[in-house]
């Protein structure tokens, strides 16, 4: 009896500390289309209308995982795009979690050419803006690259937000396009 209690405790305890928050569709994956949310997100602003692609909007960049990704864009009028999804486990308080994505930048996204900045936010709610847990600089680059960053919450967070972001006294019509997120895992502790 002893022997079985020690070899579960063995077998469920990497499980437990390993474990690793799972993204719904992490690459965006999908037939290819304009103004449509791929599965397992959901929009974040008012005129959210992100493009599943290659081949819309003058964009024929290929995947850099699987065979699709998602367009995000900024507009003349302030409107920009975000989308988000609720974690199958929430990211708990004071915890340090660690994540990556691949991003690039299309020079031909039928007019909506200036580079944006992407902003990755926690949230406790459906689409709320709790706490900014990552920013990149302007991406200019049109070859996909891998963002990684750590992040500790500050609160219970059951959602993860990506918003599309210019400036803030400032508005363009401009584009950022994301790939091959990678699962939410706890930071490695040395």
């Amino acid at each position: 009896m002893n022997f079985l209690k020690v070899s579960c405790i063995l077998f469920v305890f990497p499980i437990f500390f390993n474990s690793k928050i799972k993204l719904e569709n992490p690459s965006f994956e999908g037939e290819p289309q304009d103004a449509t949310v791929p599965t397992g997100w959901m929009p974040c602003e008012d005129g959210t209308t992100p493009d599943i692609l290659p081949g819309f909007w003058g964009v024929y960049t290929e995947a850099s995982d699987g065979d699709t990704f998602m367009g995000l864009i900024s507009r003349e009028d302030g409107t920009k795009e975000s989308v988000g999804q609720r974690l199958t486990d929430p990211l708990e308080k004071g915890e340090c979690y660690s994540m990556s994505l691949d991003l690039a930048h299309s020079k031909t996204y039928s007019g909506y050419n200036t580079p944006l900045k992407l902003k990755v936010w926690a949230a406790t709610t459906r689409c709320g803006k709790s706490q900014l847990i990552y920013e990149t600089d302007f991406i200019e680059h049109i070859d996909w690259k891998t963002y990684a960053f750590s992040f500790i919450p500050n609160h219970k967070s059951h959602y993860i937000i990506f918003e599309a972001y210019y400036h803030a006294n400032k508005t363009t019509k401009g584009n950022i396009l994301l790939d091959n997120c990678s699962p939410i895992e706890k930071c490695k502790r040395v």
